[in-house]
């Protein structure tokens, strides 16, 4: 080969290289811009919520009341019947152990005219230590935003292709940042001298990169909650095996009926398995023969299998309920999830009907498991001190790069976008179909989302001087 022949394929090659960054970071700009404010949105609920259930509990159910302990607790059918003394009406919904010896139980009521309230009780005494109105306070208010955005459903498909985007803005930012000259170490350092773009600039790019795996971990294990891509796709393909609960009968209703008002209260890989249901002589042996089926001996049974600490009992919930008694990390049980377990005993016979431990899980409902109680900074200190650097860094990244899309633009031209152009003679169109394709049928409300905007953009944007001169 001669010198000018490798020179004009050098010039070529970079020639194409540059279009494809040029289009690359028209996609980047375009997500950017529609992915930051929810960014921020989703960073600031998400610190708001670690740092309130490390420091005060979700709605007290870390229950950090403490009380004097005594040499005897009354029996919990003691405790339940006192918790429900003042709420003439009320049905008993879920009992929470105390955590610790000095600790008080709670006790989650439904009352007589709707809602539920948690009632805090000291076991020794008796006495009701403090009562809450549940879910209705700071870290819930930052759990809601952080699902729906208030708005629910629609809210929820909001926040779905603002995820969906977010992939995007990980796959473009790392095709522009990928080291080409340099390497992968002096790419990741950021240079902190010159004009302030430039500054922001390798900011933006070197922390986006480093922190572009764990961002794409947390759309992804935040998506698996979403209404479409979650419960449709992920969820209802990785729920836990329905052959595990064939000998036993089961209820027309799935543990998602013990969710409460959109908060999730059941694992993941449980959500949309049918509940066993109780009235048959099925089961293996659960509470001690000629023992009544009550909150004492299902507690008893509870700590032969192995629940230790803190963990609940749900009441059974009509005449083929079943009591429940759960230990999950998601829910700020433990922090180790790989000892998550849900048992359902049946509540005339008091026979286990089904034991479900973290083993019996999906590999989907595994790696739920594991990062939905890593995602919200639950498993250890060092989990939640990441994790807020991290929602930090999303804030940072999100208001800097609108920053750096505001330095650029021309003064003369503040009417216009000014987004990067369109690189001319754009090759492998082909390829860029055939990866929207991809992205639709992995992500569905995101590909509706790509072929509505370029719709919009070919009949309408393109037609319209006056918008395509603002959209240029």
């Amino acid at each position: 080969m001669s010198l000018s022949t490798a020179s004009t394929d050098a010039t070529l090659s970079r020639g194409l290289d540059r279009r494809f960054y040029l289009a690359a970071w028209r996609w980047h700009f375009y997500a950017g811009l529609f992915v930051a404010p929810f960014m921020i949105i989703l960073a600031i609920t998400g610190m708001m919520m670690m740092l309130i259930g490390y420091f005060d509990g979700r709605e007290g159910e870390k229950i950090t009341i403490s009380v004097p302990q005594a040499a005897q607790a009354l029996s919990l059918e003691d405790q339940s019947a006192l918790a429900l003394q003042d709420f003439p009406g009320a049905t008993l919904v879920e009992w929470i152990k105390a955590p610790a010896p000095d600790r008080v139980n709670v006790f989650r009521i439904k009352q007589a005219e709707g809602g539920q309230t948690m009632v805090a009780l000291d076991p020794y005494t008796g006495e009701i230590v403090e009562t809450w109105r549940r879910r209705d306070g700071w870290y819930d208010l930052a759990d809601t935003i952080h699902g729906d955005l208030l708005l629910g459903t629609p809210g929820d498909r909001i926040l779905e292709i603002a995820a969906g985007f977010g992939i995007i803005l990980i796959l473009t930012g790392l095709y522009m940042w990928w080291p080409r000259e340099r390497s992968l170490l002096a790419s990741l350092t950021p240079f902190l001298r010159g004009p302030t773009r430039e500054v922001l600039k390798s900011l933006h790019v070197t922390i986006g990169a480093a922190l572009s795996i764990v961002l794409l971990l947390f759309l992804l294990s935040g998506m698996s909650w979403t209404g479409v891509w979650g419960s449709k796709l992920v969820q209802a393909w990785s729920t836990f095996p329905a052959q595990k609960w064939d000998n036993v009968p089961l209820s027309d209703e799935t543990h998602a009926a013990m969710n409460h008002e959109g908060h999730k209260d059941m694992p993941w890989a449980l959500e949309q398995t049918p509940l066993p249901a109780s009235g048959s002589d099925l089961g293996t042996a659960g509470t001690l023969e000629g023992e009544p089926v009550t909150l004492d001996t299902i507690a008893a049974l509870g700590d032969r299998l192995g629940f230790t600490s803190r963990y609940r009992i749900a009441f059974p919930k009509g005449a083929t309920g079943v009591w429940t008694l759960n230990q999950d990390t998601m829910s700020a049980d433990a922090e180790n999830p790989f000892a998550d377990k849900t048992v359902h005993v049946d509540q005339y016979t008091g026979k286990v009907l089904v034991d479900v431990r973290f083993a019996d899980y999906s590999l989907a409902g595994k790696t739920m498991a594991v990062s939905v109680p890593l995602h919200m900074g639950l498993v250890s200190v060092w989990n939640l001190a990441f994790n807020t650097l991290f929602c930090l860094a999303m804030v940072f990244l999100s208001l800097s790069g609108v920053a750096m899309w505001w330095l650029r633009r021309p003064k003369k031209m503040a009417a216009r976008l000014f987004a990067p152009q369109v690189p001319a003679d754009m090759p492998h169109w082909k390829n860029a179909m055939l990866l929207m394709l991809i992205v639709s049928l992995a992500f569905p409300l995101v590909g509706l989302t790509l072929i509505s905007l370029l719709v919009l953009d070919v009949l309408v944007f393109a037609r319209i001087p006056g918008l395509r001169r603002l959209y240029a």
